[in-house]
């Protein structure tokens, strides 16, 4: 899924708790009330600007939604320790936890200032490293843990050979995936990036390089959580017409919403680190020769 640059963009979440039931869920922008009206519990939406986040919590309202609020930005350490800490102290835990902040360029494809690649990256990839830190000690055994990622989080869009060779490694380490990032950031800031080590000529760079570095994240999320029976998956929810894509895409939310639903309530909790497509097809990600890679075409066609 891709989002589009804009200045009213809003990395904001959602929880859900009742009881012994929990779910967080980062940037509540697929199908919210269908989350409300499934989940059996209490849902919390966040937003990092308090007037957008409560302007939302009353339109669900005025459907008979009834989410609560508090304010997150996932770019904030110190927000996400307030919000941890509210969540801890009136609920103890979290049993589903989702992943989904995002932004993309989708107005220029293949120009980008370091800054901007940067900011792309921090709130792509990094912000979820700080979400791991805080938020997943919260997550209860047996939970579930769902990273939206994207067609371009696939391997296919590496043409590097050697990040090919490293990010498929069965042995990948988190200092691996940082450095793989960090090579593609000192490429911009240095001028000397070429952007045919990535699929497509490498348009939307700094995404890719984010959702492929989040993919491989979630593997790890996966060894790590084992012992406790926690299942960690990503996700490409196909492209979705929202405001942030400029009502691009090729489904509404509602329908990008049903395999991430199905993944958090209804798939097996043996389903573990997996690379899943929109359809509920379960992809090799390690297959850096299959065509699943991000095309632009795709943006210029819906254009």
């Amino acid at each position: 899924m891709l989002r589009a640059n804009n200045d009213d963009s809003d990395a904001s979440s959602w929880t859900c708790c009742h009881h012994n039931f929990n779910c967080f869920w980062t940037y509540g922008n697929l199908d919210q009330d269908g989350l409300l009206k499934r989940f059996d519990g209490v849902v919390y939406l966040t937003s990092r600007d308090d007037g957008r986040g409560k302007a939302a919590v009353a339109k669900l309202n005025e459907l008979g939604l009834k989410p609560e609020y508090h304010q997150l930005d996932v770019t904030d350490k110190e927000s996400i320790v307030r919000f941890r800490d509210h969540i801890k102290e009136k609920y103890g835990g979290i049993d589903i936890l989702v992943n989904n902040a995002a932004v993309a360029n989708t107005s220029e494809l293949y120009s980008y200032s370091y800054e901007e690649a940067k900011n792309t990256i921090d709130i792509n990839y990094y912000s979820i490293l700080t979400i791991e830190e805080l938020l997943f000690p919260l997550v209860r055994d047996n939970g579930r843990i769902l990273n939206i990622s994207s067609n371009c989080g696939h391997l296919s869009n590496i043409r590097n050979e050697n990040w090919i060779k490293r990010l498929s490694n069965k042995n990948l380490t988190e200092n691996d995936i940082n450095e793989f990032v960090n090579w593609y950031l000192e490429g911009i800031k240095n001028g000397t990036f070429d952007l045919n080590e990535l699929a497509d000529a490498g348009s939307i760079a700094p995404y890719r390089i984010a959702k492929v570095a989040l993919s491989a994240k979630t593997i790890l999320q996966q060894k790590e959580l084992e012992s406790r029976n926690i299942s960690v998956n990503s996700m490409h929810p196909g492209l979705v017409r929202t405001d942030m894509t400029l009502g691009i895409g090729f489904y509404n939310t509602d329908q990008a919403a049903e395999t991430p639903i199905y993944l958090l309530l209804d798939a097996p909790q043996s389903l573990k680190g997996a690379y899943v497509w929109y359809d509920r097809k379960v992809l090799d990600w390690y297959d850096y020769k299959a065509d699943y890679y991000f095309k632009s075409v795709n943006l210029i066609t819906e254009k």
